[in-house]
């Protein structure tokens, strides 16, 4: 590129600033809202399965703790008035029944996987996907509990609502995960270089 063009580039296009960090969040919560429309119901359990945690577990290892947390937090907000849950689904009454606990876990499961990320869990694809599955606990510590509670059920049956059927995608998306990392980071290092 010539002077004169990288000249004319940076007087119409300025460096990003916080925008860049605005740009990622937003980027993170639509991820994880796109993916929550890939959803499949399972005969007898009102927990589907979806693409979310997949999208979950990436915003946080890419975007780090901080946007990380945001884009979640700003999903849980949004999908009360906007159709972002699975199905398309939306408003309070989501957040409140039985899945709610889910929606509230991945808020901590992003944080988690960014703060691990930030301290260098990100560098090899087995350290990330440990990373990520940690993230993934966190999904279930709040989520199983939540079921439980909202459908006035056992430990057996809070199981096999909640986490059995789930175990075995859970392990191919956190796979999938862990190799569209590095995607993940050139695109966030595109954003973070436009400072």
């Amino acid at each position: 590129m010539n002077p004169q063009a990288a000249t004319l580039r940076f007087a119409v296009f300025p460096r990003l600033g916080i925008l860049a960090d605005v740009l990622m969040v937003l980027a993170g919560t639509g991820l994880v809202a796109g993916a929550a429309q890939i959803s499949f119901h399972i005969p007898g359990t009102p927990v589907p399965i979806t693409a979310q945690t997949f999208a979950v577990v990436l915003v946080g290892a890419a975007l780090g703790s901080v946007r990380g947390f945001s884009s979640l937090a700003l999903y849980l907000l949004a999908g009360m008035v906007l159709p972002f849950y699975s199905n398309g689904a939306k408003g309070f009454d989501e957040v409140v029944g039985a899945t709610g606990g889910y929606l509230i876990g991945f808020i901590a499961a992003a944080t988690l996987t960014g703060y691990l990320a930030e301290r260098g869990l990100d560098r090899k694809l087995t350290s990330a996907i440990g990373a990520m599955f940690l993230g993934n606990v966190i999904i279930y510590l709040c989520g199983l509990p939540w079921l439980a509670v909202d459908l006035n059920v056992n430990f057996a049956k809070t199981m096999e609502y909640g986490l059995n059927p789930f175990i075995a995608g859970d392990i191919i998306k956190l796979c999938i995960a862990g190799a569209a990392l590095p995607t993940a980071w050139l695109a966030v290092k595109k954003l973070n270089n436009s400072r």
